[in-house]
């Protein structure tokens, strides 16, 4: 292992094998006291704050992406390519966009459609599809039907433009099967394509942007109240430990 621009471990602990990845600082740093053994802050350059504990006796990781892929491009790179990580699971908010999608419902993203520019690096005569590990959605099914949960399945959106200049942007995607729209899965699926590694995008749908009438949650419930999405996640980290 070594410091990168991005990741300057604080203890020896370093990295498990499975990181949780919510885009908020303040969110990783909740999961680690509410849910980790013995948790320790491995990473704090530029408030990125990355904690390392135990679940039921399991090492396991919770660090922050930030916002959009750019930021979760960075992290979940150098994650994979420099401190032994092989599974990143995103675990964070989106906005419910299909018609059967409700507030707090969970969805998991198969697939990632994007608007993002972050694929053209790859220099393919084509488009990639950006797709999430079979092995970690099978596992996040399995695990969330144990816990008595309903993991809805299908793509997600992931949009470079929080204010897009389209109103109807939203709505495009949504008549093309998107489940939710968020800002990340399309950017981890895609590095982990190029490390070999695994990822998984879990997210809670914290709003239903084509409902503006329909009040979302707060910063402050999202922050302390997305318990289901975080135990489907640990108990996922559990099995692929194991």
């Amino acid at each position: 292992m070594t410091n990168t621009p991005h990741i300057n471990l604080l203890d020896e602990t370093g990295f498990a094998k499975t990181v949780l990845m919510p885009g908020d600082p303040l969110r990783a740093k909740k999961i680690a006291e509410d849910f980790l053994e013995n948790a320790v802050l491995v990473n704090n350059v530029r408030g990125i704050q990355g904690y390392t504990g135990f679940y039921k006796g399991h090492k396991v990781s919770v660090m922050a992406s930030g916002m959009g892929i750019p930021s979760i491009g960075i992290y979940s790179y150098e994650l994979y390519s420099f401190f032994g990580v092989e599974n990143i699971i995103r675990i964070g908010s989106a906005g419910g966009l299909a018609p059967e999608i409700k507030l707090r419902d969970i969805v998991a993203g198969i697939g990632a459609n994007t608007n993002s520019n972050f694929e053209k690096q790859f220099g393919v005569n084509g488009t990639i599809a950006p797709t999430c590990s079979y092995e970690l959605l099978s596992t996040a099914v399995d695990c969330a039907k144990e816990l008595g949960l309903t993991l809805k399945i299908g793509n997600l959106y992931s949009a470079d433009t929080f204010y897009d200049a389209d109103p109807n942007a939203n709505r495009k995607w949504a008549d093309l099967g998107s489940l939710a729209v968020e800002m990340e899965a399309a950017g981890l699926y895609l590095n982990a394509m190029r490390t070999k590694k695994k990822a998984l995008a879990i997210c809670t749908v914290s709003d239903l942007p084509l409902h503006p009438d329909c009040p979302g949650c707060t910063a402050e419930e999202r922050q302390n109240t997305f318990t289901d999405m975080m135990k489907i996640a640990l108990e996922t980290a559990v099995r692929m430990d194991k």
